[in-house]
């Protein structure tokens, strides 16, 4: 499927459609800015993680996670402009193959945070194209809610790494997160069971 056959979604909606389905303490990586404001608001958990000012890391960290806890699924919500600063990470992910890894990128062809410049993905760049290109033969658009639900699904039961490629709207995240890094880090890791909390 083309990007431009998909239905432009929101953000918080998608997000949260994400967390209701998460029922076994999956870890979720939410992207800067609005991705983790977003997730931070859909529901707030101790299985989150949320970067604080770093382009692009969500799926290399999220890749971290999934190889040092395997038996537990993880999520990576990304946006489109910060996936495009760290490309790289889909061919070292479609190398190592972690089959509890399932990407999630939302595409709405800007820099929104930083004044809402265009993306390369906004005119030139499939990131789905992109992203099979790189060797994720797992990789979607979501045609609509429930298309996205049913990628989700799909990807929950696979075997290798899945990334679901969403259209959004404009509109900002609705929550802020506490930017707290220590407290972030020390509330995941508990999450994730390898510290206890302080």
């Amino acid at each position: 499927m083309d990007s431009r056959n998909t239905k432009v979604m929101n953000r918080f909606d998608i997000t949260s459609r994400l967390i209701a389905k998460l029922k076994h303490e999956e870890a979720v990586i939410g992207g800067i800015g609005n991705t983790n404001f977003d997730l931070w608001a859909a529901g707030h958990r101790p299985q989150n993680f949320y970067m604080l000012g770093s382009m692009g890391l969500a799926f290399p960290i999220a890749l971290g996670v999934a190889l040092a806890q395997p038996g537990r699924r993880v999520f990576a919500l990304e946006g489109d402009g910060s996936l495009l600063m760290q490309l790289g990470a889909l061919s070292t992910i479609a190398a190592l193959k972690p089959k509890n890894l399932i990407m999630i990128v939302m595409d709405n062809g800007i820099y929104q945070i930083t004044g809402a410049q265009p993306t390369p993905a906004a005119g030139v760049a499939d990131i789905v194209g992109i992203a099979t290109a790189s060797g994720l033969v797992r990789s979607s658009w979501a045609a609509d809610e429930e298309d996205f639900e049913r990628l989700v699904d799909e990807a929950m039961s696979a075997d290798e790494p899945s990334l679901i490629a969403v259209r959004i709207d404009d509109k900002p995240g609705v929550g802020t997160t506490r930017r707290d890094p220590v407290q972030i880090r020390e509330r995941f890791m508990h999450g994730l069971g390898v510290r206890e909390p302080l």
